[in-house]
């Protein structure tokens, strides 16, 4: 059963003695060949790569000060784990970005319990969050940040979709306008309701936020109507902080996403789908993204593209059924050949240029995942 190939002929090889290490040899009958039995040892030493990748180990501490762990799991780094396609309809899916610096950004769905897909983008564009929804079945609702270019996107491939903006952001952004400390009662004001909206609970809660809100808004009024004139004659608004804050929490009401989760109507009668709907995104902020900060910091001295490939190697590890270390090795891409298949598509798309065909979308520079460039570009 273990019996080896010839590489020539592709034959089975027979037994033919020992080495003086003792090592099985074999011989091809049909053209003489021999060679030593190798044990392959890939998917044992990829399996070794993923441990120390998720553990706080460093390579110091291991044996050789990493020089082995290094020469047994070098090759790894080549791979890309590519995200799977989800097709089960979730109840409640999370997404959110991590970025890294100002180069790029992960953009990551998960669900309740594991990772649902991932996209490498430079920035939350629409069509970098097309890219990420597009394999993933639509859900009945969905927890976000407000990040750029979602909300374009989700109408766009899951118009059905429920949306849920994560309170503790709306209460960022107000917060981070007036601060902890505001210096006038209006900013105190604003800031005791931003506060407020944690403890929401129930429908009769929210239409009390609401009014409350609403109330705010019309003592308010004319201070925040208030202008200045600066020294150059132009003419601002005198408390454009508030004025902001105000702007933030107007633009979560009118869009009918700040109470999503008290909503009687995204409750039907069923039982499972009367499951309560989450007010944030702690889910993926704690379970996910938290994480991936400490694995970048656990291994920080990382080049760029590492950091970006250690980041998918989690998110695939915590997928619902992720691959063995042996399928992985035969299913996941490597540099050359996704560089490879990038070129061939180049190549194709000149060539319907120059025969006068229509050209489907823009192929992405595969080089900008390895030097920056001061010009704009799209590859997602």
């Amino acid at each position: 059963m273990n019996t080896p190939s010839c590489s020539p002929c592709q034959r089975p090889m027979t037994r033919y003695g020992k080495t003086g290490t003792g090592r099985q040899r074999y011989r091809c009958p049909s053209c003489g060949t021999t060679q030593v039995a190798q044990i392959n040892t890939d998917a044992k030493d990829l399996a070794l790569f993923l441990s120390f990748l998720f553990s706080r180990k460093r390579q110091r501490d291991l044996p050789g000060a990493g020089r082995t762990y290094r020469r047994r799991t070098q090759r790894f780094w080549a791979l890309w784990p590519l995200p799977p396609i989800v097709d089960e309809v979730h109840r409640v899916v999370y997404v959110d970005g991590i970025h890294l610096g100002r180069l790029a950004v992960i953009l990551i769905a998960t669900s309740n319990t594991h990772v649902l897909g991932w996209h490498l983008a430079r920035t939350e564009r629409t069509t970098s969050w097309e890219a990420l929804l597009s394999k993933i079945a639509a859900p009945d609702a969905v927890v976000t940040d407000g990040g750029q270019g979602f909300a374009a996107a989700r109408r766009k491939l899951w118009p059905h979709t429920k949306v849920q903006r994560c309170l503790f952001h709306a209460f960022s952004q107000v917060r981070r306008q007036t601060t902890t400390r505001p210096r006038t009662q209006a900013g105190v004001e604003i800031y005791g309701l931003a506060k407020a909206l944690m403890k929401v609970s129930t429908n009769v809660e929210a239409a009390a936020w609401l009014v409350a809100y609403g109330q705010w808004r019309n003592r308010w009024e004319e201070f925040l109507a208030e202008k200045t004139t600066l020294a150059t004659g132009r003419t601002v608004f005198t408390h454009q902080r508030l004025i902001t804050a105000r702007s933030s929490l107007d633009t979560l009401i009118r869009s009918s996403t700040l109470f999503t989760f008290v909503d009687p109507k995204n409750y039907p009668a069923s039982a499972y789908l009367a499951v309560p709907l989450p007010a944030t995104n702690n889910r993926i902020e704690g379970g996910v993204n938290t994480q991936l900060r400490a694995l970048l910091r656990d291994h920080r001295g990382m080049s760029f593209e590492r950091r970006i490939k250690a980041i998918m190697w989690w998110c695939y590890m915590h997928t619902e059924t992720p691959l063995s270390p042996a399928m992985i090795l035969q299913t996941m891409p490597t540099e050359s050949q996704i560089s490879e298949l990038y070129q061939a598509a180049a190549r194709r798309e000149s060539h319907e240029r120059d025969i006068g065909l229509p050209v489907m979308g823009t192929i992405a520079v595969w080089n900008e995942l390895h030097h920056t460039s001061p010009h704009p570009n799209s590859w997602t």
